[in-house]
């Protein structure tokens, strides 16, 4: 072979090794660490199937292009949250999907490197996971929860669906919820001007809560709010019944409350976070930073109304509310 012939062929397999390099490299299989803040209850489940969903529409299947590891600790294990935590940054993802605050504190724990996508948190600023929306600045970004306004939607809800309502209290677990102040101080601000009283109501642990919703029912015309929070997703059950046997008219922030026997329910899509969430990770996993995109503010409510339970409570459910409300439980 001539020295001309040698160095073409030489030179064609060189420009051709980057481009080989770079096809194994897109087609390599990609780590995605999931840290659930969760129980592992059904609208758990569906939720994270949304996830699921939202990535393979992106093109991501599990076991060809990704491999999920899965770790599920409820809100009141902190011990199993700590640990579950060390594990899957010591499986060194690509990145970790923690959609609540407590996992989403936890990891930071452990990381301040790999991407963390979270779906479900509060108050991200706050809670010092970002600088900014605009400008996260660090490894973490996602989808929030609700605005703070919400908080004021409640109590005026309240009163629409029981107009005799004088006192609210706003229940929520200090060390599951640390970001109440985000939704406290426009809960107040709105029922001072419904001339109502606004009662904060922290509760610890599962014991407290007979005692902290049959002191609001000792006096007539009182209220619940329950604060978007995982601790009382996870005893949503028991606040149910507890509200139905104080007869407290309660608003809660998650639908499944509402599906579940509770009065009425306003807050946003949940899934739709989740599917969101994952079209971060998508992203993240095509080479974005994730102080290159911003956090995210839901752009769909849901309210959702119990017509029995307002029929158990003694209540007239106004026309108005029902048209303006997505589902009606009858």
């Amino acid at each position: 072979m001539k020295r001309r012939e040698v160095l073409a062929l030489l030179g064609g397999a060189a420009a051709a090794w980057p481009l080989a390099g770079y096809a194994q490299q897109a087609g390599q299989m990609r780590r995605i660490g999931v840290l659930m803040g969760f129980a592992e209850m059904p609208e758990a489940q569906a939720n994270v199937a949304a996830f699921r969903d939202g990535l393979q529409k992106l093109g991501w299947t599990e076991g060809r292009n990704i491999r999920i590891d899965t770790r599920w600790a409820t809100p009141d294990d902190a011990v199993s949250m700590q640990r579950f935590a060390k594990e899957l940054v010591a499986l060194q993802p690509h990145v970790v999907f923690s959609p609540t605050t407590p996992a989403t504190a936890v990891l930071l724990q452990q990381t301040r490197t790999i991407p963390i996508v979270f779906a479900v948190v509060s108050d991200p600023v706050g809670s010092g996971f970002v600088a900014s929306f605009a400008r996260p600045g660090g490894n973490v970004t996602g989808f929030i929860l609700m605005e703070p306004t919400m908080a004021g939607k409640w109590p005026e809800l309240l009163k629409e669906i029981a107009p005799r309502v004088n006192r609210v209290a706003i229940l929520f677990n200090p060390a599951t919820a640390p970001y109440a102040e985000y939704f406290l101080n426009p809960f107040k601000a709105a029922a001072a001007s419904l001339a109502v009283e606004a009662i904060v109501a922290p509760v610890r642990e599962v014991s407290e809560l007979e005692s902290v919703v049959a002191t609001q029912a000792r006096a007539p015309d009182g209220a619940l709010i329950v604060m978007p929070d995982t601790f009382m997703n996870l005893h949503r059950a028991e606040i149910i019944s507890l509200a139905a046997h104080h007869r407290l008219p309660t608003i809660y922030s998650d639908r499944i409350f509402a599906e579940r026997g509770g009065l009425l329910s306003y807050g946003n899509n949940r899934p739709d976070n989740f599917r969101g969430a994952a079209s971060y990770v998508d992203r993240i996993l095509k080479g974005e930073k994730p102080d290159e995109l911003p956090v995210q503010a839901p752009t769909k409510f849901e309210l959702v109304v119990n017509l029995k339970t307002a029929k158990a409570l003694g209540l007239d459910v106004p026309l108005q509310l029902q048209q303006r409300a997505d589902e009606v439980i009858e």
